[in-house]
Formats: C-alpha cells, sequence, structure tokens
C-alpha cells in the first residue's frame, strides 16, 4: 500500500492523475459571484500534490499529458469541422488577423519588458511561450539555443515557462471574465447560434461506421500526428512544425467537415455524447499531467524568479483585452465567439472548456472560434518563440 502511494510506476502516477482529476472537477463546482474556474481547478490540484512532494514518472506523465491533448483536440475538431468553413466564410478572416494582432502585441510586450527590467530575452522568450500556454513555442526555442551551443538557455527556457504557464490558464479565464462587464455583456440577451443538421447531412444507423466509430476516429488522430510533424522550412534554424496539437485538431477539421459531406458518418458521430465525453476526459488528462509535472519546478522557480509571474501575467493578458474589445466594441463579435477566440489565440484548451461551460447546451460558438483561429496562431507562436531567441542573439 506505501508503495501504491510513494512510488514512481504505473500505479502511483494512475492513482494521482485520478485523485487530481476528481478533487478537481468536485472544486470545479463551486461558483463565487456565479463565477467557477471549472475544470481548470484539475491543474492547481495536480500543482498542489507535485508541490507536497509528490514525484512520478516524468516519461509516463508526459505521454498521459500529450494523449489527453490529443484526444481533446481531436473531439473539438469533429465538432466544429461539418460547419467550420462555413464560419470561416462569414468571419473567419476577420478573426485570423485579430488572432494575427494578438501575436503580434505579445511578442513586442516581450521585447519592451527585456528592455525596460534588463531581462534577457532568451529568459523571456521562455516566459512567453509560458504565458501563451504554447509548449510546442518553447520546444522549438529549445531547439535552437541547442542547435547554437548556448550552454543552460534550455534550462532557463523552461524555467520562464514553468512559471507563467499556471496563472497564463487563470489570466485567460479571467480576460474573458473581465470581458464582461467592460462591455456591458449580459449572457441572459446574448445570442447563442444553435447548429441544426439537415436529413440530407445524415445517413442510416445502419452506416458500418456508426456501429464502429472508434475507426475512423483513431485514423484522424494518426494522420494528425503525421500532418503534425511535417517541417516546414522557415529560412531558420529549425524547422516549423504544427505539433502534436495542430496537426490533429486540422486532421480532425477535415474529417469532421468531409465525413459529414461525403456521407461516410452521420453527426452523432461528430457531436454525440461520446465525442463530448472524449473532449472532457481529454482535458482532464491534460490538466492533471501538467499539474502533477510542473509542481515542485514551480515553487522552486517562483522563489527566485518571482517577477517572471508579474511578466508573464502582462504578457498573457493585456493583448486578448485590446483585440477583444476592439472585436466586441468595433466589430460586434459574439461574446461566446471571442471566448474561443481567445483560447484559440493563445492555444489554450483550458480557456476553451471554461467557455464550453458558461455557453448555453449546444451552443457550438465557443469551439469555432477557437478552432478558426487556432491553426494559424499555433504558427505564429511558434515562430515567434524561435525568433525572439533569434533576436537576442
Amino acid at each position: 500500500m506505501y508503495n501504491l502511494l510513494t512510488g514512481s510506476g504505473v500505479g502511483p502516477t494512475v492513482f494521482y492523475l485520478a485523485v487530481a482529476i476528481f478533487l478537481g472537477l468536485l472544486l470545479g463546482k463551486i461558483k463565487i459571484a456565479n463565477i467557477s474556474l471549472g475544470i481548470t481547478w484539475v491543474l492547481f490540484v495536480g500543482i498542489l500534490i507535485s508541490a507536497l512532494g509528490v514525484t512520478l514518472n516524468h516519461d509516463m506523465l508526459h505521454i498521459i499529458k500529450e494523449f489527453g491533448l490529443i484526444l481533446f483536440v481531436t473531439a473539438v475538431g469533429l465538432q466544429v469541422g461539418p460547419g467550420f468553413f462555413k464560419s470561416f466564410k462569414k468571419g473567419g478572416l476577420t478573426m485570423n488577423l485579430m488572432a494575427l494582432a494578438n501575436v503580434g502585441l505579445g511578442m513586442l510586450l516581450t521585447v519592451i519588458i527585456s528592455r525596460a527590467s534588463g531581462e534577457s530575452l532568451t529568459d523571456m522568450a521562455g516566459v512567453y511561450t509560458g504565458a501563451i500556454t504554447n509548449t510546442p513555442g518553447l520546444s522549438a526555442a529549445q531547439q535552437v539555443v541547442t542547435d547554437l551551443g548556448i550552454k543552460g538557455a534550455a534550462d532557463r527556457l523552461a524555467a520562464g515557462y514553468a512559471v507563467a504557464y499556471p496563472l497564463a490558464v487563470v489570466g485567460m479565464i479571467m480576460t474573458c471574465i473581465i470581458l464582461r462587464p467592460l462591455c456591458r455583456i449580459d449572457l441572459k440577451n446574448e445570442p447563442a447560434v444553435f447548429e441544426t443538421v439537415s436529413s440530407d447531412d445524415t445517413i442510416s444507423s445502419g452506416h458500418a461506421t456508426l456501429r464502429q466509430p472508434l475507426i475512423p476516429l483513431f485514423i484522424i488522430i494518426a494522420l494528425g500526428i503525421v500532418l503534425g510533424s511535417i517541417p516546414i522550412p522557415v529560412g531558420m534554424e529549425a524547422p516549423l512544425k504544427l505539433g502534436l496539437a495542430g496537426g490533429p485538431l486540422v486532421a480532425a477539421i477535415i474529417g469532421g467537415f468531409l465525413g459529414v459531406k461525403k456521407g461516410w458518418f452521420d453527426t452523432d458521430f461528430t457531436d454525440g455524447k461520446g465525442v463530448h465525453m472524449l473532449r472532457e476526459v481529454g482535458i482532464a488528462l491534460f490538466l492533471a499531467g501538467v499539474g502533477l509535472g510542473a509542481g515542485g519546478a514551480f515553487v522552486e522557480t517562483v522563489k527566485v524568479h518571482y517577477i517572471w509571474v508579474l511578466y508573464g501575467v502582462i504578457i498573457t493578458m493585456v493583448p486578448p483585452i485590446i483585440v477583444t474589445l476592439f472585436g466586441r466594441l468595433v466589430l460586434k463579435i459574439n461574446y461566446y465567439t471571442l471566448m474561443g477566440f481567445i483560447g484559440g489565440s493563445h492555444t489554450d484548451p483550458p480557456t476553451l472548456a471554461f467557455a464550453n461551460n458558461i455557453a448555453p447546451e449546444g451552443c457550438k460558438l465557443p469551439n469555432m472560434g477557437y478552432a478558426t483561429v487556432y491553426p494559424l496562431t499555433m504558427f505564429l507562436r511558434i515562430f515567434t518563440a524561435q525568433l525572439l531567441v533569434l533576436l537576442a542573439m
């Protein structure tokens, strides 16, 4: 029994994952002023458990975390796929231009903070990747400093990421909450578009793929992994990639769109309770894995570089507040869509989970906003993380 609680094998890892998810979901039901952080509590319970001295197998946690993220983005892609390209025509270009502005502001703030504070821009690149919750960006930046032979830089990048990441999750959710009074948004009167599917879009329940929905699901995941691993040369030290999150999301969007359009499977597959459950399980595993793996490092790094926490919060919150205020007050974009945009423009699944918790049941606007800007944002975040390191040379 003692080994179950203290070892680093499969048993202790699964045990603490289950505990973190259970307690996190339980705390997520608590509301203060009718506001709840929802499933994000799983992250903080994981950090607390790790900070108390629980040490688990790092490689195992990494696999669980990444697999959870893959399940989550695949489910999101399947849900929005059938209506994705239609929604892109209606406002996708505008939202992607907003995402571009959001990324540019974040990078500009990082450079300004570095020069004003005297902090190394390489260190701030790590804070930047944590503040935008972009692990692929961190990996890309670490690859650059490794290729350039800069000793210790990769560890400092990881330290900056670890300090900024946890509060970045809260910061983006707080941005969604702050946006409400700033724009005088009344959720009771906020339009929530519910998609309807015509009978022409469905096929009979006797179709083979309906009896075995896991077959197309795992084909989509496999193709997504391949797509995410394709290097995109950009004339820098390391090529860009969509990664384990971007690849499956793009594959799932295409699979969801073509699957319904071509009659490979009906919308019960792309929008059923099974896909919803897959999405929630995926994000829970991801958050628990991040928390359990980062707790100890988070506490130690904060003791030494506590000011980085403030820098991270600024980089996290200021750009999306500016951009979404413009989107709401000038462009009149729906609030539920803007919450999804905030999550997608920071490649942050917990924000999308929060938005879906706030939105009425059946409302797909957060998912649409997230998926519309996510692919371009992922590319830009990876590119800018590497660019910040190169600018520091």
